[in-house]
């Protein structure tokens, strides 16, 4: 269905107020910045961001809403023939060979990284969100490949699948961090996810292989 007028404005709104907010906390930082005075520049009332953004760190970190389930997507949209873990090695490196901003390939990386490390909250924020995507993959792996509640396998295989992106995010947010341009960590980035899959059993890379 197309968007109706009222969603369209709500999420203009919504994405205004997001955009206002990081600007103010890439110029003073995190703890800095008041939700009042982020309402302030954007014009609309403190209970309006709050509306929107539950909590000050939602302000920040909203264009991760997507991450959570990203690898259990990955999986269920996997190839015939093809494992979970192979089709997560595929979809990153298409991610990574396209400089994507997914996964941190952009310029003002850097700047938002910061932004993080110097904020407690923000960084106890992401570990909870890479707990939340390590038990959505599980989750998924579960489910795709119908196991007991009690069997270990999902759990293993999907920490392990967590790993993959935890790692490769881990090595960008390093490299960029430190001064690296996006193409360059780009390839570096390609050369990790060889060894990753090298270091990687036959136990995991042939799980959960979609049935023709």
């Amino acid at each position: 269905m197309a968007e109706g007028l009222r969603e369209r404005k709500k999420r203009q709104t919504k994405q205004r107020i997001s955009d206002i907010a990081t600007g103010l906390f890439l110029e003073r930082g995190f703890t800095a910045v008041t939700v009042a005075e982020i309402a302030e520049a954007a014009d609309v009332s403190v209970n309006t961001v709050y509306n929107y953004f539950p909590a000050k760190e939602d302000l920040f970190l909203d264009r991760m809403e997507g991450i959570t389930h990203r690898l259990a997507r990955m999986i269920r949209g996997r190839d015939t023939g093809e494992s979970a873990a192979g089709a997560v090695l595929r979809e990153i490196r298409g991610h990574v060979a396209a400089v994507s901003p997914a996964y941190g390939l952009m310029d003002g990386y850097a700047d938002f990284m910061r932004v993080i490390e110097d904020a407690p909250t923000l960084k106890a924020r992401l570990f909870h969100l890479q707990q939340e995507v390590r038990d959505s993959t599980v989750a998924a792996l579960r489910e795709e490949t119908g196991a007991a509640p009690d069997d270990p396998m999902p759990l293993l295989v999907g920490g392990q699948i967590a790993w993959i992106q935890d790692t490769v995010i881990g090595f960008v947010s390093a490299r960029m961090t430190a001064g690296g341009k996006a193409n360059e960590v780009s390839r570096e980035a390609l050369d990790l996810l060889d060894e990753i899959e090298e270091l990687l059993g036959a136990g995991v890379l042939g799980y959960a292989v979609r049935a023709g």
